[in-house]
C-alpha cells in the first residue's frame, strides 16, 4: 500500500509487467485490490457485464466532498436520469454552434501569448491551457466567462484535488471535521469554488433568462413524477462536476500534449505543414477537422501517452470471472489507462510518441479497448467529443503562430492525482514563427 500511495503509475506498471494482466494486490490484511490490463477484461467490465459493477466507496466518498451528488458520483437511476438530460448539449449539432466560442477563446490566448513571445519569456504552458479550457467550458456550457478569476480558482481546484487524492489513498485519515491543516485547506478551497458556482445559478434564476445552453436545460429540467425541478444542490453538483471534468482533464491532456511536440521535431513539423497547407494562417472550423487527419492523430497519441484519467477504480456487485481468474463479489478492480496504453502487447515501442500509429491501416486489428482515454460502455465520458473538438479547434491557432520549446534543464514530473498534471508545471520558452 505505500509502495501504491507514493508512485501508483510505477506500481502498477511494475506490477503487471512482473506478473501479467491479472494481478491481485493485497492493499490490506484481507482487502484485495485487483490490476486489470487486457483489453478483452476491461471491454467485460466496461461493457459486456457492465452491471456487475459500479463504482466503489473509495472513489465515490472522496469525491463526493468536492462534487456531491453529480453524475461523476451517483449511481442507478439518478445517474441514468441526469445522463439523459445532458446528453443533448453534447450532441454534434451543438457541438457546431459550440466552435465559434472555442475559436475566440484561442484567439485570446492567441493574443496573450503573443505579448510573451514579444517579450522572450518564458511561460507555464499548463497554467495557460488550464485558462484556456475553463474560458470555453464556462462560456459554451453557462454562457460565462470565468476565466478572469483563473489564478485563483485554478489554486483552488488544485487544493481540492490533493485532498480528494489524499482521502481516497489514506482510507483511514481523521475525517473532515477535524480542523487539521489539510482539511481547513480544503474547505477553504471548496467554499471558494461553491461561490463560483453557486453566483452562476443564483443569477441565471434571477433573470430567468434561456440562453439554450447546459444550465438552462438543467434549470429548465423537471421530475416527471413530482413537476419539481432541481435544487440548487443538486444544480450545484452538476455544474461543478463539469467545470471541473471539463477544464481539468482537457487541460492536463494540452499540457502533456505541448510536451511531446516540443520534444518531437518531426510530428511537429509535419503538424505545422499540415495546418499552414489547410488552414493558412485562419482558424479551424468544425468543417475543417476532416481535412486534418494527422492534427487528430496527434491528440489521440497525446492522450495515449498521458491519458486525461490514468485509472478506472470499479467494485464487482456479484463473483465474475476476467480471462482465467476469479474475482469474488465485493472486489475492487483498477483499470488503468496508464498501464494498457503502453503495454508493449498491444503497442509497438509504446514509448515512443508516435502519432502515425492511429492511421486506419495500423489501428487494424488493435483490440477495441488497448484505448480508452474517455472509459467505456454507458458510462463513457458525456463529454468526450467536447473534449476531442475542443483540442482540435483550440491548439492548432497557437501551433500556427508560435515556436515553441522547453526551457533549458527544465523537465516536468509526474503528479497522479485525479488526472495526470505535470509536476512543476511545463516552463517553455516561446517565440513568432
Amino acid at each position: 500500500m505505500r509502495a501504491l500511495q507514493r508512485e501508483p503509475l510505477r506500481f502498477y506498471f511494475r506490477v503487471t509487467s512482473q506478473f501479467g494482466h491479472m494481478v491481485r494486490v493485497r492493499a490490506f490484511p484481507g482487502i484485495y485490490l485487483y490490476q486489470v490490463t487486457h483489453p478483452k477484461d476491461i471491454e467485460r467490465v466496461l461493457v459486456t457485464n457492465q452491471h456487475n459493477y459500479r463504482k466503489p466507496d473509495v472513489f465515490v466518498t472522496p469525491v463526493s466532498k468536492l462534487a456531491g451528488k453529480g453524475i461523476l458520483t451517483s449511481d442507478g437511476e439518478l445517474w441514468l436520469h441526469q445522463r439523459r438530460l445532458m446528453q443533448p448539449a453534447f450532441h454534434r449539432s451543438k457541438l457546431a454552434a459550440l466552435a465559434q466560442v472555442m475559436a475566440e477563446s484561442a484567439q485570446t490566448a492567441a493574443e496573450r501569448w503573443g505579448s510573451f513571445a514579444s517579450k522572450n519569456a518564458a511561460i507555464d504552458v499548463a497554467d495557460e491551457m488550464m485558462r484556456l479550457t475553463l474560458k470555453i467550458v464556462s462560456v459554451a456550457l453557462f454562457s460565462t466567462d470565468i476565466s478572469a478569476d483563473a489564478d485563483r480558482l485554478g489554486h483552488a481546484v488544485r487544493e481540492t484535488f490533493e485532498y480528494v487524492s489524499f482521502r481516497m489513498n489514506h482510507a483511514f485519515s481523521l475525517p473532515e471535521s477535524v480542523p487539521t491543516r489539510r482539511n481547513l485547506r480544503f474547505k477553504h478551497s471548496r467554499r471558494l469554488l461553491d461561490e463560483m458556482v453557486f453566483s452562476l445559478i443564483n443569477e441565471r434564476r434571477q433573470t430567468g433568462e434561456d440562453k439554450a445552453d447546459l444550465l438552462s436545460m438543467l434549470l429548465a429540467a423537471r421530475d416527471e413524477d413530482t413537476g419539481e425541478g432541481m435544487s440548487d444542490q443538486q444544480l450545484r453538483d452538476e455544474v461543478m462536476t463539469l467545470i471541473l471534468a471539463g477544464h481539468e482533464t482537457t487541460g492536463a491532456a494540452l499540457s502533456w500534449t505541448w510536451y511531446l511536440l516540443s520534444q518531437n521535431p518531426e510530428p511537429r513539423s509535419r503538424l505545422q505543414a499540415e495546418l499552414d497547407q489547410v488552414l493558412n494562417g485562419r482558424s479551424p472550423a468544425p468543417e475543417d477537422l476532416e481535412r486534418l487527419p494527422f492534427t487528430r492523430m496527434v491528440f489521440a497519441e497525446a492522450m495515449r501517452l498521458y491519458p486525461p484519467a490514468w485509472g478506472l477504480p470499479r467494485e464487482a456487485i456479484g463473483d465474475d470471472t476476467l480471462g482465467d481468474y476469479r474475482v469474488p463479489a465485493h472486489s475492487l478492480v483498477n483499470l488503468s489507462q496508464w498501464v494498457t496504453h503502453r503495454h508493449p502487447d498491444f503497442w509497438e515501442k509504446p514509448d515512443e510518441f508516435d502519432p502515425e500509429r492511429f492511421t486506419p491501416e495500423r489501428s487494424e486489428g488493435r483490440p477495441r479497448f488497448a484505448y480508452f482515454p474517455f472509459g467505456g460502455g454507458q458510462r463513457l465520458c458525456v463529454g468526450n467529443n467536447f473534449a476531442l473538438m475542443e483540442m482540435q479547434l483550440a491548439v492548432p491557432m497557437l501551433v500556427q503562430k508560435f515556436r515553441f520549446h522547453l526551457m533549458d534543464g527544465f523537465q516536468p514530473g509526474l503528479d497522479p492525482l485525479i488526472t495526470i498534471r505535470p509536476k512543476g508545471g511545463m516552463w517553455m520558452e516561446i517565440e513568432h514563427r
